[in-house]
């Protein structure tokens, strides 16, 4: 076992064997020797000797621990509920035995059975979590449980009445016994009951949550629409914490449900369950001032009261009446709150959500007002006034982000922008004076001052000012210099470099973020967008794996949490795992990866290093099966994981958000479609009989290509709803969602090329069907088809001439656009190469039988059909072809190479010294990533080149 420990598993093997040599029969030992081969990639072998042991049902510790870990490392968790079934069976009282087995089962999701092993539990050792894991179970079933009647009807009544049994003998112990009896009231919509469990003696033991019991009247009275009870409560709570937002907004929203509903008190008794009640304005009024008055008294400055007040003047002018409450002007407002909290990074996040309360005629007075109050202080070497703390430093910030968000900066011209940007970056400079001392693990103080510097420079880029993106670069690798753990450069950096066409960078930068866990969900995109669009088939591979390692391992993980939350009696927290696992497993990212993963392996493999038909196998795909969840896809990218500081007109809106997940979708059905047309082409070869035999529907392979038409067809649907997206015209926001690949797909003919080659297989299978006899027509479509895909192909690679990298006026210009193309090229030819070895498979037969008539008739003039001659003219032609892309590459490898990028002086004279080296830098980055991602087109061209040759007949 020490030797497993350490990993050290031949050792392992070998001394379990030792031990066997001596004791046959130990258990154990086989199962440990087992795992050493798990371990060692010995599978069947390790699956063999467990097997044994598990037929023996043994019930020593050891060997059952032992099994489980193996079990677990095959990912067979169902086997370990075999185990320990048997077990229990052989040792009915034991209480170890029996909650393993409930473990089991909860790893595998048998609710049914994990209520029974429960109530089994709690038999034998009557302790309370046994019983309760029992009702656990029973809401478990009610969660999944497709139909809702039947949970409301059947399950959770039935665990209702299991804790109101306990409740009835007095045996609640635990405060999870209580949150679970109020998450099955809840379930059921008996909201009264609910409350009355929080407010009466069970309610008491909610005590491990900081008000946990208030929290949850709050959730009853507002869905009993209690509005009297939710203001008392909140304003109660309020007078404890004046900080607490969330009660600032129940309160406002029940002071106006009441003002609508016009509740006036009952004259006699109390306002209501939870004390006095405001149902005015002008209560809400004075309540708000009353918390402002006592925050001056409070030894530390709280932000909830004053932006309490600004949030009741937005509600109130919503409503169409605010003069005459006298709240006072919130341009005052907003300026004595910066004057309050302007040093505090927070200032910006609160003030955002109040600018639209300014009139846009103010904003600049505005601004202007709030620069005044900051000390800045003029030196003699610089021409601009400067923070000489880290306070004034904030509050300059603060404003500058301001401006940028009312878009102040927007309106400005070319030259204006570029003088803005030259001082941020002087004060961005200024600023790391105060972070000499950071850590590597920090950031520096003044690094916003870069960040909105660059998004200016985006600006310009956008209108068209080609040097501005190679400033952008230059400035975010300095900045990422100073502040080498900014996460906001990085990202920036990989959406830029993206943008050019430049992957090579992208990869590095990205493992530096150290994406944790569900991050490879929101931010994987970011990767796998481009990695293989670019070229970088071997980054591609590798960011697929990261991305389904994760999703993976979700499965396994999310069970190990399940079984924590039973064991400490979290059981509120399960429902949540289950949907968390339920959200991975639809994910839209998740499903693109998978696609895109299978779709490249073919693209390096099939036909090269093993044939298409056994890479289909080993990835067990198949035409007729469809794993993605199309009705519950979920995008969970986060999208608003740069920051920006845009107005809201120019920002991500939600429209986007739907627009972008309805075009990724197109997109991965067109993707999900292509993959499972070439899975079909395998299935089609030699088990065809005779034409006129019975046995053709019979053998299945008539079904076969009519799987493969039918998915044509839905592949046609799919390229027409894409195209008729694209007719929108749709521009996102530019550092918003990435648009999918799809419209260079359909404009530079990938599409119309692939769906071509689809059909051409139903041709070429009707010739097989139909022998040579006869089929003269078939043979002449095949000829047309032959000869209009090499037009297309040939088409496709004119759009990939063209340089990738120019210099124009001493500036670069790159077209990432160009090299997408070649990829999609790549793609298209080995699609066509696949579909000629299908149709190669074909041929041959009929060659060979004609040559054994010719030899039989000893005639020499016995007529070649004319599709030999096609296909070979078809076949040479791809050779050609392909061998002139071949050189074309070679071509620009050689122009890459030699491109002096040295001599490139940006001629704009704003560059500083220091700045130059970083620009050569990012050039040279740029450069080599174009480099390295014709190299690798070019080598697997190479090998496609290869296979081209095993198809002359």
């Amino acid at each position: 076992a020490d030797y497993l420990d350490n990993g050290n598993n031949k050792m392992a093997i070998q001394q379990a064997d030792k031990l066997l040599k001596k004791h046959k029969d130990l258990h154990c030992a086989k199962v440990l020797k087992a795992i050493g081969l798990q371990r060692t990639g010995k599978q069947d072998e390790a699956y063999a000797l467990a097997q044994e042991v598990a037929a023996l049902e043994p019930t020593d510790d050891n060997s059952l621990q032992a099994l489980t870990i193996l079990y677990r490392e095959m990912h067979r968790p169902e086997l370990v509920t075999k185990l320990y079934e048997a077990a229990v069976k052989k040792v009915p009282n034991s209480e170890e035995y029996h909650s393993h087995l409930f473990m089991a089962y909860a790893r595998v999701g048998e609710y049914k059975k994990m209520q029974q092993a429960g109530m089994a539990l709690y038999k034998i050792v009557p302790k309370n979590p046994y019983y309760f894991w029992s009702v656990m179970s029973l809401i478990m079933q009610s969660i999944s449980a497709q139909d809702e009647n039947l949970s409301k009807t059947m399950f959770l009544p039935l665990a209702e009445r299991m804790v109101e049994k306990m409740v009835k003998e007095d045996k609640i112990e635990a405060e999870a016994e209580v949150e679970l009896y109020y998450m099955i009231l809840e379930r059921l919509e008996k909201y009264q009951e609910a409350l009355d469990v929080v407010r009466g003696k069970l309610g008491e033991k909610l005590t491990s949550e900081l008000q946990s019991r208030e929290n949850k009247c709050m959730a009853m009275y507002k869905k009993l629409r209690r509005w009297p009870e939710c203001n008392a409560l909140s304003r109660r709570l309020l007078l404890k914490n004046s900080d607490d937002w969330q009660f600032y907004i129940t309160y406002f929203d029940s002071v106006f449900q009441l003002i609508d509903e016009s509740w006036t008190p009952p004259s006699e008794e109390e306002h209501s369950l939870e004390g006095e009640v405001h149902y005015s304005i002008e209560q809400a009024v004075k309540f708000i001032e009353e918390r402002i008055t006592e925050e001056s008294k409070s030894s530390r400055p709280l932000r909830g009261p004053y932006l309490a007040k600004l949030e009741l003047i937005r509600r109130l002018r919503h409503r169409g009446c605010n003069d005459e409450y006298k709240l006072g002007d919130p341009e005052e407002l907003m300026f004595q709150y910066f004057k309050k909290f302007g040093d505090k990074p927070c200032c910006f996040t609160d003030l955002k959500v109040f600018v639209d309360l300014l009139p846009s005629s103010q904003y600049t007075k505005f601004i202007s007002q709030l620069l005044e109050v900051i000390p800045l202080s003029a030196t003699a070497e610089s021409e601009i006034a400067l923070p000489s703390d880290i306070k004034a430093l904030q509050q300059h910030l603060c404003v500058v982000q301001l401006s940028r968000l009312l878009g102040i900066y927007h309106s400005m011209d070319k030259k204006q922008k570029l003088t803005v940007v030259r001082e941020l970056m002087l004060r961005y400079r200024h600023g790391l004076e105060f972070g000499k001392s950071c850590l590597k693990t920090e950031l520096q103080f003044s690094d916003y001052y870069c960040l909105l510097a660059v998004h200016l420079l985006l600006d310009l880029w956008l209108e068209g000012e080609e040097t501005a993106v190679w400033q952008c670069l230059t400035l975010l690798e300095e900045g990422l210099s100073h502040s080498p753990s900014n996460a906001q450069f990085k990202l920036l950096l990989i959406r830029i470099y993206c943008r050019l066409g430049a992957f090579e960078p992208v990869a590095e930068l990205y493992s530096s973020l150290d994406a944790k866990h569900i991050q490879h969900d929101t931010i994987g995109y970011l990767l796998t967008r481009y990695a293989e669009s670019l070229g970088h088939y071997a980054a591609a591979s590798q960011s697929c794996n990261f991305a389904l390692r994760f999703f993976h391992s979700n499965q396994k993980d999310t069970s190990e949490y399940i079984i924590q939350a039973y064991k400490y009696g979290a059981f509120e927290k399960i429902p949540e795992f289950i949907a968390f696992r339920n959200r991975l497993n639809s994910s839209l990212h998740f499903a693109q990866v998978r696609t895109e993963r299978m779709l490249l392996d073919l693209l390096l493999e099939a036909n090269i290093s093993t044939s298409l038909e056994e890479s289909i196998k080993s990835m067990s795909l198949s035409p007729e099966e469809d794993d993605i969840p199309w009705k519950d896809l979920r995008d969970n990218r986060d999208l608003t994981v740069l920051f920006t500081w845009d107005p809201k007109d120019r920002d991500i809106s939600e429209e986007h958000r739907k627009l972008s997940l309805e075009e990724e979708t197109v997109w991965l059905r067109i993707r999900s479609l292509t993959l499972r047309l070439v899975s079909g082409l395998p299935t089609l070869s030699h088990t065809i009989q005779p034409k006129n035999s019975e046995k053709t529907a019979e053998n299945g392979v008539s079904s076969k290509i009519d799987t493969i038409r039918s998915l044509l067809q839905q592949l046609e649907a799919a390229v027409d709803s894409g195209k008729k997206f694209l007719e929108q015209k749709i521009q996102y926001p530019v550092l918003g969602p990435p648009p999918t690949r799809m419209a260079g797909f359909f404009s530079n003919g990938s599409c119309q090329c692939q769906t071509s080659l689809f059909y051409l297989v139903s041709d070429i299978y009707e010739l097989d069907t139909n022998g040579l006899e006869g089929s003269a027509e078939i043979q002449e479509r095949l000829g047309n088809s032959f000869k209009s895909l090499v037009e297309r192909l040939t088409d496709l690679f004119n759009k990939c001439k063209g340089d990738l990298i120019e210099v124009r006026d001493g500036t670069l210009k790159t077209h990432p656009n160009l090299l997408e193309n070649l990829v999609f090229f790549v793609e298209t030819i080995s699609i066509a190469l696949w579909v000629s070895s299908y149709c190669d498979s074909v041929l041959r037969p009929f060659k060979s039988n004609l040559q054994k008539k010719k030899k039989k008739k000893k005639e020499s003039s016995v007529a070649m059909p004319p599709v030999f001659t096609h296909f070979l003219d078809y076949v040479t032609e791809l050779q050609t072809l392909t061998s002139n892309v071949i050189d074309h590459i070679k071509g620009l490898e050689i122009i890459l190479a030699a491109l002096k990028l040295e001599e490139l002086s940006l001629k704009d004279t704003l560059l500083l010294q220091e700045e130059k080296k970083f620009t050569k830098t990012v050039q040279g980055k740029v450069q080599s990533s174009y480099h390295h991602s014709v190299q690798e087109i070019g080598e697997l061209l190479k090998k496609r080149l290869d296979t081209i040759k095993k198809l002359k007949i």
